[in-house]
Order: structure tokens, then sequence, then C-alpha cells
């Protein structure tokens, strides 16, 4: 059969799409998309990448209107989560270690939760 290689984008809809795209860029790094044939792409790391469906009532998301959640691979959570709490925005370290590693939440502007892992 075949497999696809990866996730090649990720869309969602949003009130302010500009500043959305500006707060994911300063804060989290992920440059937009471009805009010319020169411009950067976001090239993300290779690595695992989870792919769950979750139930419909699930609570791990948070707020019951968020149909998704993004989470981002991280080199040092720590260092991730100083800089955005740095910057003002509010971040749960998640105090357990998993066997898979440590993670955190927080949600951007617009109340989309995003969980940060870094993995064991």
């Amino acid at each position: 059969m075949e497999k696809v290689a990866g996730i090649g984008g990720l869309f969602f809809r949003s009130r302010d799409p500009d500043a959305l795209g500006r707060w994911y860029l300063e804060h989290l790094g992920i440059s937009l998309t471009p805009t010319t044939l020169q411009s950067p792409v976001w090239e993300q790391e290779a690595g695992q990448t989870v792919f769950s469906p979750f139930p419909e009532k699930s609570g791990y998301f948070g707020d019951p209107s968020k149909v998704w959640m993004v989470n981002f691979r991280v080199h040092n959570l720590a260092k991730m989560v100083a800089q955005l709490q740095n910057a003002g925005i509010a971040v749960k370290l998640d105090p357990q270690v998993y066997p898979n590693g440590r993670f955190a939440r927080l949600h951007d502007p617009e109340g989309n939760p995003i969980e940060l892992w870094q993995p064991a």
C-alpha cells in the first residue's frame, strides 16, 4: 500500500489570519505561507508524529467547541516555556515526566489549544 510521507500543511479557519499567523511566527518560529517562490517555507525536523482521532466528547482539548489541537515537538521544553511566559503567554507545564517525554499546554490568541512535547 502507498502511504503518505508526512504532514504537508495544517490549515484552519481564523477570525484574523494575518494576526494569528504573525503570533505563530513571533512566538513559535513557524514561517507563514510563502508569497513568492524565493520565500522560505517552514520545514519541520524529521521525527515522531502522532496522528490520533479523539472521541467527540473528549475533554483533552479543553474548550469543547475546539475540534483540533496541534502538538509541536521541541528540543528544550523548559526554555520554550520560559520564552513564552516572558512574552506574557500563559503556559501550563505538566509536572509529570512520561515514558515518551514531557508536555506543556497553551492556547493561541483565538483560543486554539497547543501542546508542546519534548520527546524522551
